[in-house]
């Protein structure tokens, strides 16, 4: 059995390395496995120029630094393209469906019927049963036009 005490530093940066990045798979976020990273550069180096504890978590946390803002930058200059752009996005994909006018629209205020629920909405004034189309919406509030 491995008595735990006895593993050098390197060895424990290097455990913390894949144990962030397990981390990282099992609450996704995109932000461990640059920590994860930096652990491991800090064991990699630790490995080749054994240093004092005290250099090691400073070299550590100047490499999360370094890590965290290349990721990100990584990150703002990669596209990534989705197959469903709108897929969080329930207001945006509900643009252009007819739908039917349940509170009358007065003075540009009403509801309106979207499948299974009932919407508020802003547009030009038009009767209950009435159908008018999605044009746009801001948070819960839909944008109407005569359909």
């Amino acid at each position: 059995m491995i008595d735990l005490a006895m593993l050098d530093n390197h060895w424990w940066w290097l455990i913390f390395a894949v144990v962030l990045a397990i981390g990282e798979i099992i609450v996704p976020g995109v932000f461990l496995i640059w920590v994860a990273v930096a652990a491991g550069i800090t064991g990699a180096i630790t490995l080749l120029l054994p240093a004092p504890l005290w250099a090691q978590f400073l070299l550590f946390a100047t490499l999360c630094l370094i890590a965290t803002w290349a990721g990100r930058r990584w990150y703002a200059a990669t596209d990534t393209t989705s197959e469903d752009p709108l897929l969080n996005q329930r207001t945006a994909r509900m643009v252009g469906e007819i739908v039917t006018v349940v509170e009358a629209i007065e003075s540009g205020r009403g509801r309106v019927k979207v499948e299974d629920g009932i919407w508020s909405c802003k547009g030009p004034d038009a009767p209950v049963g009435a159908h008018v189309r999605i044009t746009g919406a801001d948070a819960a509030m839909l944008h109407v036009e005569l359909a």
